[in-house]
């Protein structure tokens, strides 16, 4: 009878050993995953650079459009017409993720049209210093 005893005692002591075993290396794999996400999300918050406009950021607009080019111009278009036509009304889309695609659209453009401002505004100041030397009798 003891043997017995001892027999069951062991067996239970091993699956309980076991289990524990299993609910730790799972906890451990959801620890990890965890912080795989926060990792990913805090790449994902928007820098001092991509400040939101209209409440989005840029980082967030090229997501929704799956761009990864701000120059690329063609597949901007292209990505955009695409989402903008499944998401109408008629097709069976939705007016939120169709507002949510031209939002984007619109960031994006705002985003380019600011850096070619900057990129005028750099060419401006050199131009008008070398028109200003030609004018200059000194420099001459």
């Amino acid at each position: 009878m003891a043997r017995y005893l001892a027999k069951i005692l062991i067996l239970g002591t091993q699956t309980v050993g076991r289990a524990f075993v299993k609910t730790l290396q799972q906890e451990i794999e959801a620890s990890q995953e965890a912080a795989r996400i926060l990792k990913a999300a805090r790449s994902n918050t928007p820098n001092a650079n991509d400040m939101p406009v209209k409440g989005m950021t840029l980082t967030e607009a090229q997501q929704i459009l799956n761009v990864k080019d701000l120059h690329d111009r063609q597949e901007i278009a292209t990505h955009y017409e695409h989402l903008f036509r499944v998401n109408e009304k008629k097709a069976g889309g939705s007016f939120y993720i169709q507002s949510k695609v031209y939002r984007a659209k619109e960031r994006i453009d705002q985003e380019l049209a600011k850096q070619q401002a900057k990129a005028t505004d750099k060419q401006s100041p050199s131009e008008s210093q070398s028109h200003a030397n030609e004018s200059d009798p000194k420099s001459w």
